[in-house]
Parts: structure tokens; C-alpha cells; sequence
């Protein structure tokens, strides 16, 4: 597998990982189960009589050929293809030997296949191993069936079936065998093949996992930039305006009272819009989006009817706006339509506060394939506007206008002033 998981392992190479160390101890009582029924059923056929073989070695033997054939099994995931050949090598020789008993004997070899194919790291290895050992199991097979047709034919008492007793069993020790060592082999790959499917689910797991937490990441991040850019937007615009409008009050206190009270009902005014705008930001952020709708449905977010109202407000701090509306109006999605609102927010905050202009322009123009907003001012240009300074009003405005796909423009006009416009698709 790959070491990162952002890398996508080639599955069709997988190996296996090692036992681990219950898997390990599992074997230990597997081979000491095993070897216990091996001695159970040695003492038990001995005591029958009930032999494989007429000439058979002592029990003392045979129960040291059981405790061969079972032990080994005790490493069969560490090193199944090992213990396969170890087995097999085994079975064959206690058979030649004639032991008693061929039961547990078998049991062994077939946990042995099964291991192979699916603990076998090198698959290429284990397949032939396991080949190997099926080649050799049925040429001791060929050999013993040869030398029972050799013989002379035991009597077959009772036999009452439509085939020669003879016939009959080869054919069932050719079954047996081939139901044996096929199942093995079957079952030894479909457990190897079913350890790989769950490693590849488990890759994916944690793939979504880590791209869940990514998103989540990137969610949190794009959050605080939209609520910082919001925090700017509410806060810069107002302030300034409460400024203009306090030094405004200030120059005029001892010389025109009405016009530093108007002044200052101007900074009242704005202070309470301020404070409205923030809380409704907040309640945004502590509540779901249906929670913050009013009673007719729409949300309390500003969007392009409020144009005006800060062509107004601009107005009150001294500067000539002038805003058109140009097209067909048609409704736009509150999310462009509150871009479109900040964006001339904060293209006025930095003209009352840094372009010296005399005069802005607001032109909404609805055209046919896009919606388009533009402030255009007669002040100093770059030199005199954080737009111009690529401060974070131009990075607010330029993260609002790429949400929506759209385009922004921010620079210099060619005779004067400072010209910002933003293009949203229709």
C-alpha cells in the first residue's frame, strides 16, 4: 500500500500485512487444539482397531507424527508458504510410514492450502506452491491407487451398485481429493481477496475522512474571510461616514449650530444604522439561514434597493453622488445582489475617505447576458484610495465578485478620479 494516503495504492499489487499478535496467538491454540485431536482420535482408532493401513507403526509413533503434522501450524500467517510444503512434505511421509490415522492429518494440510492462498505475500509464490503440493498429493495418490489395482481385490461385502467396487473406489478417492484440495485452494483465495477489499474500504474511509475534515477546514476558513469581509464592510463604511460628519460639527460649533446639529443627527443616524447591520450579522451567525427570515419570507440582508440609501448617506458627507439604474430591472440572486451592495459600499467609503472627489458616480446596468455595477469618482486616483493600495476592501470585493464567477475592475480613470467596476453573470 501507499505510504500517504493522498496517493492512491495500486491495488491489484496489495500484500497483505502481517499477522498481529492476537492473529499470532490464535495459531498457538489453533496447532495446540489440533494436536490434542490429533492424540484423541490416534488413542481412539488404536483402541477400534480401526486402521488406514493393515501394518501399522506404534502409537507412540503415531503420535509423534501427529504432533509433526500439527505444531507447524502454529506459524501458518507468518510463513504459510512454508508451512504448506512442511505439511505436505509430512503427510506424504506418514502415510508412506502407515499411520493410523489420516483425519487430522488432512485437517492439517488443508488449513495449511488455505493459509497459503490467503496469507501468501508473494501471490505468484503461494499460487504455485500450492500447485506444487496438488501435483504431489495426487501423484501419491496415482502411486497408492496403482498399487491397490495391483493387488489382489479385496472383498467388497455388501457392495449392491450398478459400478465395479474397484471402479467405484478410485472414482470416489479422485472425488474426495479433488473436492479437498480445490476448496482449499478456492477458500484460501477468496479470504486473501476479501482482506484486500477491506483494506481498499478502508482506505476510502479514511480518504473521506480526511477530505471531510479538509472541507471542513476550508469551510471554516471561507467563513471567517466572508465574516471579516462583512465586519469590514458594516464597520469601515459607517465610521467613516460618522467621522466626515463629526469633523464636519466640529469646524461649524461655534459658527452654525443647525449645521453642526444636523451634522451630528447624521452621526446618530449612521451609528444606529451601524449597529442594526451588526446585529443583524450576528444573528446570521448565530442562527440557521431559516431562522433569520422575516414574516413575508425574505431575508433582512441589503441588496440593490438599498443603493439609494447609501447614495444618501454618501451625499451627507459631503459628496455630489449621482445613481442610475440602467436596463430592464429583473431579480437577481440575494447572494449578487448583496455583493453588489457591499461592493458600492466600499468603493464610497474610500472616496469620502481618501479620493478628495467632488462627485461619484453609481451606474447599475442590467444587460443581457450579465449584471454590472460601477463607482467612478474625480479625486486623486490610485494615489489618494486604499483600493488603490490593494488594501482589503479590493480583496473583499475581488473574493465577492469570484463567489458569483464574475469580473472586477479597480484602477485609475484615464483623465481623473478612480473607477471600480464588477461584472456578475446573468
Amino acid at each position: 500500500m501507499a505510504d500517504e494516503w493522498s496517493r492512491e495504492p495500486v491495488w491489484a499489487q496489495w500484500r497483505r500485512p502481517g499477522p498481529t499478535a492476537a492473529q499470532r496467538r490464535h495459531d498457538v491454540w489453533l496447532a495446540l487444539a489440533a494436536l490434542a485431536g490429533a492424540a484423541a482420535v490416534t488413542v481412539l482408532v488404536n483402541s477400534m482397531g480401526a486402521m488406514v493401513f493393515d501394518d501399522v507403526v506404534s502409537m507412540p509413533e503415531q503420535l509423534a507424527w501427529g504432533a509433526a503434522l500439527t505444531l507447524p501450524l502454529v506459524a501458518r500467517r507468518r510463513f504459510p508458504v512454508a508451512v504448506l510444503l512442511v505439511v505436505g512434505a509430512l503427510l506424504i511421509a506418514a502415510q508412506a510410514r502407515q499411520v493410523g490415522d489420516n483425519l487430522v492429518p488432512s485437517v492439517a494440510l488443508f488449513l495449511a492450502m488455505f493459509s497459503a492462498g490467503a496469507w501468501g505475500q508473494d501471490r505468484t509464490r503461494a499460487r504455485w506452491a500450492r500447485v506444487a503440493v496438488i501435483v504431489a498429493m495426487f501423484a501419491w495418490l496415482g502411486f497408492g491407487l496403482v498399487r491397490f489395482l495391483v493387488r489382489p481385490a479385496p472383498s467388497f461385502e455388501g457392495a449392491a451398485g450398478p459400478l465395479d467396487p474397484v471402479i467405484a473406489s478410485v472414482l470416489y478417492g479422485i472425488g474426495f481429493n479433488l473436492l479437498f484440495f480445490l476448496s482449499s485452494y478456492f477458500f484460501g483465495d477468496m479470504a486473501w481477496e476479501s482482506a484486500r477489499r477491506q483494506a481498499e474500504l478502508e482506505h476510502r474511509a479514511e480518504q473521506l475522512r480526511r477530505s471531510q475534515e479538509q472541507n471542513t477546514r476550508g469551510a471554516i476558513v471561507a467563513e471567517r474571510v466572508r465574516i471579516a469581509r462583512d465586519l469590514h464592510d458594516v464597520v469601515a463604511h459607517h465610521v467613516s461616514v460618522m467621522g466626515v460628519q463629526a469633523g464636519a460639527a466640529r469646524r461649524v460649533l461655534d459658527r452654525d449650530l443647525d449645521l453642526a446639529r444636523e451634522a451630528l443627527r447624521t452621526v446618530e443616524d449612521t451609528a444606529r444604522t451601524a449597529i442594526g447591520e451588526l446585529r443583524g450579522l450576528l444573528g446570521v451567525l448565530r442562527a440557521d439561514q431559516e431562522e433569520v427570515r422575516d414574516k413575508e419570507g425574505e431575508t433582512s440582508s441589503p441588496g440593490l434597493d438599498q443603493l439609494s440609501e447609501l447614495a444618501e448617506l454618501a451625499r451627507s458627507a459631503g459628496l455630489d453622488v449621482e445613481h442610475g439604474v440602467y436596463g430592464d430591472p429583473r431579480p437577481v440572486p440575494e447572494g449578487v445582489a448583496l455583493s453588489v451592495y457591499r461592493i458600492v459600499q466600499e468603493s464610497l467609503t474610500n472616496v469620502v475617505k481618501h479620493a478628495d472627489a467632488r462627485k461619484a458616480d453609481v451606474r447599475v446596468r442590467f444587460l443581457e447576458n450579465s449584471l454590472e455595477v460601477e463607482v467612478a469618482d474625480d479625486g486623486r486616483g490610485s494615489k489618494g484610495t486604499s483600493v488603490g493600495r490593494a488594501g482589503f476592501g479590493l480583496v473583499g470585493m475581488r473574493e465577492r465578485v469570484a463567489v458569483h464567477g464574475g469580473e472586477l475592475e479597480a484602477g485609475p480613470r484615464r483623465d481623473a478620479g478612480y473607477r471600480v467596476r464588477a461584472r456578475f453573470p446573468a
